[in-house]
């Protein structure tokens, strides 16, 4: 398995001027806030489009082998899709991606109490997490000829979702002109919090009308996971997935043993262990589509990454040029801290406290295999 990456570094952006093709209004929230669209293009046709509401990546348009360019990610063409529910579509989720059993923790001998969203359980921040704000941005720009990008920062107050402390965070998207997209996150508190953001974008290395992913073949770095209870929260073990239909270890199709993962709805949702020293940027997984040769590797910075494989799709949610949503029409590469880390003292540690700076980055290299 490849463990690690030397072609991938940290960029420094500065401010620059966006141009009008760069930001376009996407709609207006319930309360008239408006909500911008920007586009990022590199050299080769590549182009990402964010909006700030949730700082959701609403389209993703890359080549297959052919050179045809196709848009990979679920959502939705307006602004009215977003705002009448979905799962969680191509946003930043926070303060806390994934779960916490029973929406407490305790901190610093105090116990916490969050918002009941995924019973029993608090999911991807709460009622109003991060994917449910309008985040401020603003264009960046590389080093000449690297690429562009975006910041996103938005304020979380003392108490907001039931979290402690107010949390600065700021997201960058940077598209480089090697078909690279970079996700870089950062934060900083006044009080002792948890964090663990992510992205949770639905791809389909096919299309939007690609159909189901299960022909899709993934490679994931990792030989252990977290094991979850009927609720999805970890049991605190960590085992390993030889001889279990979990193993990724070697590329295999998503469908070849997924009909072996028992209970409803059946599919993958759990947490993989891709280790790695805190802070060092790591091979996670690889994605291939045989049809049209696109592939998808992800690095990352992060201890875990969880794989879901649209399980909870069922083709009421009506996306893109009219298509249904059905089941495993998208999978996610969620990279991240584990599920439930605040209350599983064997699990790397998401404690932010003041003076400390929150900074890890996640990227999605986009290629064709022929």
């Amino acid at each position: 398995m490849r463990r690690q990456v030397g072609l991938i570094g940290v960029f420094l952006m500065t401010v620059a001027t966006a141009t009008a093709d760069d930001k376009t209004e996407f709609g207006k929230m319930p309360d008239g806030t408006a909500v911008q669209q920007y586009t990022l293009k590199n050299r080769n046709g590549m182009n990402v489009k964010i909006i700030t509401l949730g700082g959701i990546i609403s389209e993703l348009h890359v080549p297959d082998k052919d050179g045809k360019f196709d848009d990979v990610v679920l959502g939705f063409h307006n602004l009215d899709g977003y705002l009448q529910g979905h799962p969680y579509f191509g946003c930043i989720t926070g303060r806390y991606c994934n779960r916490i059993a029973k929406g407490k923790f305790t901190l610093d001998g105090k116990e916490y109490t969050l918002a009941v969203n995924n019973k029993p359980n608090h999911l991807h921040g709460g009622v109003k997490g991060f994917d449910k704000v309008v985040w401020k941005a603003a264009p960046l720009q590389l080093e000449a000829g690297q690429g562009h990008g975006i910041v996103l920062t938005y304020r979380s107050v003392d108490g907001e979702e039931g979290y402690p402390g107010n949390l600065n965070v700021t997201v960058r998207y940077i598209l480089l002109d090697d078909n690279t997209l970079v996700m870089q996150y950062e934060a900083k508190t006044d009080k002792p919090t948890v964090i663990n953001l992510t992205n949770h974008s639905y791809f389909n290395l096919a299309g939007i009308r690609g159909g189901d992913v299960l022909g899709h073949e993934l490679e994931i770095n990792a030989d252990q996971i977290t094991p979850t209870d009927d609720t999805f929260i970890p049991t605190g073990k960590i085992v390993n997935v030889k001889d279990t239909p979990f193993d990724f270890t070697a590329a295999k199709a998503i469908g070849k043993d997924i009909g072996q993962i028992k209970g409803d709805p059946g599919g993958y949702d759990l947490n993989y262990v891709v280790g790695g020293s805190t802070g060092d940027l790591r091979h996670a997984a690889s994605v291939h589509e045989p049809k049209t040769g696109r592939t998808m590797d992800v690095f990352t910075k992060e201890p875990g990454v969880q794989f879901y494989s649209g399980n909870f799709l069922d083709g009421k949610v009506i996306g893109k040029g009219g298509v249904a949503y059905k089941k495993h029409f998208g999978f996610c590469l969620e990279t991240q801290h584990y599920p439930d880390s605040p209350n599983q003292p064997n699990f790397p540690s998401v404690v932010l406290t003041p003076g400390s700076n929150y900074s890890t980055s996640t990227i999605y290299r986009f290629g064709v295999k022929r």
